[in-house]
């Protein structure tokens, strides 16, 4: 990384290498899965192709334009129309974590809860942190109709799942992209744990409080509307 050395871009760059290294201790990303970025200004430092996030360094990051042109670096990852989509659905975002987690894997290899939100609300924490989860359809990884999938749909969200793939989540700066990929796993976890089972969900309006409160999306069932 040499085309953007400001004390802001280093900084950016070191909090992207703090994040791939959190996501990994947080079993998040094995091998070499899983990209994330950070907006920084009017550039995107993002890590590179075939990253592993266990060891990243600033030297495996790529810097690039907004419209996705590569600035200096190493070549980025294959997901880039998918990160520039989650800035564009969130101007106010700073950061996108794109993992291959299992739980989330598994989710989404499955009929999602509703047409909003593939998870079913069975604890507060994830709707605090992200509020809807949809399922988008599956495109092969890389796809750049992946971008058009994000922004075309008519849902409100910062966090997905991805058909067949995994998840991707957006946030105000990166430890909440991070935070918020935890609990997009752990929330997966606990469906997959109570598959079959006579679920418990928190009430429609219990919901639709949780996420106004914490000033996440929701556009489910709600009755205080």
């Amino acid at each position: 990384m040499t085309a953007t050395t400001t004390k802001s871009a280093k900084t950016a760059a070191e909090r992207l290498v703090d994040a791939g290294r959190a996501l990994v201790a947080a079993g998040l990303s094995p091998g070499s899965s899983g990209n994330v970025s950070v907006r920084d200004g009017e550039q995107l430092l993002m890590t590179g192709t075939g990253t592993m996030l266990g060891s990243l360094t600033v030297d495996d990051l790529s810097v690039l334009a907004l419209d996705g042109t590569v600035l200096a670096g190493p070549k980025p990852s294959k997901e880039v129309a998918l990160h520039l989509a989650l800035y564009l659905k969130n101007p106010g975002h700073r950061a996108v974590v794109h993992v291959h987690s299992p739980s989330a894997v598994a989710l989404s290899c499955l009929e999602p809860w509703s047409e909003h939100c593939a998870v079913p609300p069975l604890t507060p924490y994830s709707l605090m942190r992200v509020g809807q989860v949809p399922l988008l359809p599956f495109v092969a990884p890389g796809d750049p109709t992946m971008g058009s999938l994000v922004t075309d749909s008519p849902l409100p969200f910062r966090a997905a799942l991805l058909s067949n793939h995994g998840s991707v989540v957006s946030g105000e700066d990166v430890d909440r992209a991070v935070l918020g990929a935890v609990e997009v796993e752990e929330a997966c976890r606990i469906a997959l744990l109570t598959q079959g089972a006579d679920r418990r969900l928190i009430p429609a309006d219990q919901v639709a409080a949780i996420t106004a409160a914490s000033g996440m999306p929701w556009t489910g069932p709600t009755a205080l509307g």
